[in-house]
């Protein structure tokens, strides 16, 4: 037994000693330094976490903050920007709040500033025609607003103006080291922009922005300070609030893991900052208003359409000049581009694309082009852009005899494949193309191609056996080969200053 014991002795030292050896290398073979601090905090994962902490002196703290009195939606993402929803014509607060700390932007103290309010456009395609955009509305609602102060219910505000010629904006003084709220009315509803209108919800989403600007040293209201604005919605009377309902009860039913995805839904919504509205130190230094610009509507447009002066409108025939078949280049002028609309039937559209040039017009997408036009002028629009032409029914060649020609009668009848006149020189055949397989379509475009008084054309002939004058009706042009060769002449009517055109 005292073996058995002493043998367990020895065991249990030897283990402990290979131990003790093992763990002597630890700290000699990584060094002195192996487990310093700044050399575990000069980790990658803790470089980037130490880089998104704000550092003294960095932090920009903005000089005011605005907040609207009105609930953010509850249906909004974590990380997208907050949506609100509002109700047309009611009056919404917006508190204009000083945030600026002591010492900070001494030069104001003590004076008024001016601020901006504006309802504009969230998408940007709308951001591009937003003139036209605006005009529209006002003629649809004529004396009306876009955007309104309700003046008695505001508080702190000095000097509130309004430019006719800017319905979606108002400005006014305030002093920020006084209780300062502005109480807004919107009037216009999402879906009043929208192609097709399908409620609230699928209407367009608008912004309120707020651009704050100090005197400079002529007294004039243009040097920045501060912009910040969100995003809203705006419904009938009663329809943001249904709408609130609804988003409300669509996230109670979800799972709680589902709601971690969402914003919390705030009884108030801060304006976040951005960069200044584009006219905004312009808008308003000059007092008196410039006249606002007509709208015309597609109904009464007093543009008119040109007729057609070419053989065929998606092709040029030689020696006529084509404009509407004309495909817009990128190098066009603004003015070229009103040109190309005109003669193209879009001169509903003039006002929508006033300041567009080619390159503009070229980039808009076929879904820009539905959403500003609608459906079927959209499509027609961007098929034009595009030259996506028709391919005509029939196309016919055509030379017109000279006087002089002696051409024999085996000639004419062979003009498919004769190449010269009787005099040695070339006959020059132009292009016609015909989308209607009328006699009177090729009367018309004859005259277009060869500069021929279209009213004087009496009657068209085709020469036939032995020489005599086959009436072309319309059941003969019908029977026409594709791609036919023909010489024609012409000849004094009787009895009237018309003239008779002869195919050969």
């Amino acid at each position: 037994m005292a073996w058995v014991l002493k043998m367990d002795e020895v065991i249990e030292s030897g283990l402990v000693h290979d131990f003790d050896a093992s763990l002597s290398g630890i700290g000699q073979e990584l060094g002195a330094g192996a487990y310093s601090m700044s050399d575990v905090l000069a980790l990658p994962i803790f470089k980037q976490e130490d880089s998104s902490l704000p550092l003294d002196g960095e932090t920009e703290h903005p000089p005011f903050q605005y907040v609207m009195c009105a609930a953010t939606s509850p249906a909004v993402k974590l990380h997208d920007e907050t949506l609100t929803y509002l109700n047309q014509g009611q009056s919404y607060e917006i508190r204009m709040l000083d945030n600026r700390k002591m010492g900070d932007m001494p030069e104001i103290s003590g004076k008024l500033v001016k601020s901006i309010i504006r309802v504009v456009f969230h998408d940007r395609r709308l951001q591009y025609t937003e003139h036209q955009q605006l005009e529209g509305w006002k003629w649809n609602r004529p004396g009306d607003r876009l955007l309104d102060l309700d003046i008695p219910m505001s508080v702190g505000i000095i000097d509130t103006r309004t430019n006719p010629s800017q319905l979606n904006a108002v400005e006014f003084l305030w002093d920020p080291a006084k209780r300062t709220s502005a109480f807004i009315q919107v009037h216009c509803i999402s879906t009043e922009f929208t192609p097709r209108k399908h409620g609230g919800e699928k209407g367009v989403p608008f912004r309120i922005q707020v651009d704050t600007f100090k005197q400079n040293e002529n007294g004039e209201y243009t040097d920045h300070l501060h912009s910040a604005s969100c995003q809203i919605k705006v419904f009938k009377p009663k329809g943001a609030d249904r709408k609130q309902k609804t988003d409300r009860e669509k996230m109670e039913k979800r799972t709680a893991h589902e709601k971690e995805k969402y914003q919390p839904s705030y009884d108030t919504t801060i304006l976040t900052e951005c960069s200044p509205w584009p006219d905004a130190p312009t808008a308003y230094v000059n007092n008196s208003p410039s006249p606002a610009p007509t709208f015309t509507s597609p109904q009464q447009s007093t543009c008119s359409v040109p007729d057609s002066n070419s053989s065929s409108p998606n092709h040029q025939g030689d020696g006529a000049t084509q404009v509407s078949g004309e495909q817009i280049q990128p190098s066009a002028t603004i003015q070229e581009t009103q040109q190309w609309l005109l003669k193209n039937r879009f001169s509903s559209y003039t006002r929508v694309f006033s300041n567009f040039s080619g390159a503009d017009l070229l980039k808009l997408t076929k879904e820009d082009l539905v959403q500003i036009c609608g459906a079927a002028d959209g499509i027609r629009l961007y098929n034009s852009l595009k030259s996506r032409s028709v391919r005509p029914r029939l196309t016919i060649y055509v030379c017109r005899e000279q006087p002089s020609s002696t051409v024999l009668q085996g000639q004419q009848q062979a003009a498919g494949s004769a190449s010269e006149n009787g005099s040695g020189a070339p006959y020059v055949y132009h292009a016609i193309y015909l989308e209607e397989m009328i006699a009177s379509e090729v009367a018309r475009k004859l005259a277009l191609v060869f500069n021929i008084p279209f009213h004087q054309i009496n009657q068209v002939y085709r020469q036939g056996p032995t020489g005599i004058h086959i009436l072309v009706s319309d059941q003969m042009v019908q029977n026409f080969q594709d791609e036919s060769c023909f010489l024609f002449s012409t000849v004094k009517a009787e009895n009237s200053d018309g003239i008779h055109i002869i195919l050969k």
